[in-house]
């Protein structure tokens, strides 16, 4: 059984830094995909940043050059660094995996994620 857990969310000024960890119990295989997605209140859940387990990465335009993911497969620890943060960035932020097996990078959309973690909370105040 799959199971994340994500912890390192709270709350922080315009400009500061965060660093979420999705620790990832149970997951046998050695492909896949990993990653972030973010939902503000009244908002549709969006991609934020993934990782395959080859180590390639891909991006939300929005947090392109400010958020950096990572992935400890020794650790099982799926990390992202949230840099430069804005008042926009404020969002429950949930980690995901899924073993498919894909050419290129990451999909965006949630519903090709199968494994899913409780989520942590942002906060940016401007």
């Amino acid at each position: 059984q799959v199971q994340l857990l994500e912890s390192g969310g709270g709350s922080v000024q315009a400009g500061g830094s965060l660093r979420l960890v999705c620790v990832v119990n149970g997951y046998t295989d050695t492909s896949g995909c990993m990653g972030w997605f973010r939902q503000a209140p009244g908002r549709r859940r969006e991609g934020v940043a993934f990782i395959k387990l080859d180590g390639t990465t891909n991006y939300a335009d929005s947090v392109q050059g400010r958020f950096a993911v990572s992935l400890d497969k020794a650790k099982n620890t799926l990390t992202l660094q949230m840099n430069s943060l804005k008042p926009e960035d404020t969002a429950m932020y949930t980690c995901a995996a899924d073993p498919r097996r894909w050419s290129s990078y990451c999909p965006t959309r949630d519903n090709w994620y199968n494994y899913w973690g409780q989520g942590t909370q942002v906060t940016v105040s401007s």
